[in-house]
Order: C-alpha cells, then sequence, then structure tokens
C-alpha cells in the first residue's frame, strides 16, 4: 500500500491522521475497499478488528492515542493501525 492519500498528497504522519480523523466506520471502510479490497476485506471479516476500529473512531484524540498504545502490544494489529493512516487523508471523500 502506498503512503499517498486524498489528492495526491502525501502526509507526513499518517498515524496522527488518524489520531485527529473526523471520518466515521462506514467512510474508513469505503476509504479502505477504494484503496485495498484486500486489507477492507481481512478487516470486515474480523469482528475483534472491527471493534477496535469502530472503538478507535468513536473515541477522541486521547482515546485513539491510548487505543494505539494497547494495539502496540499485539503484533497483527499493526496491519489495521497502518490501514487506518493511509485512508485517514481522504475518507472524508465518502
Amino acid at each position: 500500500m502506498s503512503l499517498t492519500v486524498g489528492a495526491g498528497i502525501a502526509s507526513a504522519d499518517p498515524i496522527e491522521d488518524a489520531i485527529n480523523t473526523t471520518c466515521n466506520y462506514g467512510q474508513v471502510i469505503a476509504a479502505l475497499n477504494a484503496t485495498d479490497p484486500a486489507a477492507a476485506a481481512q478487516l470486515q471479516a474480523s469482528p475483534i478488528a472491527r471493534a477496535k476500529v469502530s472503538e478507535f473512531l468513536s473515541s477522541g484524540p486521547a482515546g485513539r492515542r491510548a487505543i494505539l498504545t494497547q494495539l502496540s502490544a499485539y503484533p497483527g494489529a499493526q496491519q489495521y493501525v497502518n490501514d487506518l493512516g493511509i485512508v485517514a487523508g481522504s475518507c472524508n471523500n465518502y
């Protein structure tokens, strides 16, 4: 996956974009489907991943940072963190 998002502009820090996103779950999934359908399908197939993404998006920036800290303890979770960072710059278009 490329870190180029939105209107062709690369984000300096996609994780900060994810922490500060105003997108909802549906927008994130739509953006992920557009940029990486395989990653979207994998996320959708995991009830735990769906729940964490929903929790992340319903939290404020401080809560999102705490969730990212928790997720850093789980090696498999990094993929979803990266996916959120990648789509955070474009999800408002969906």
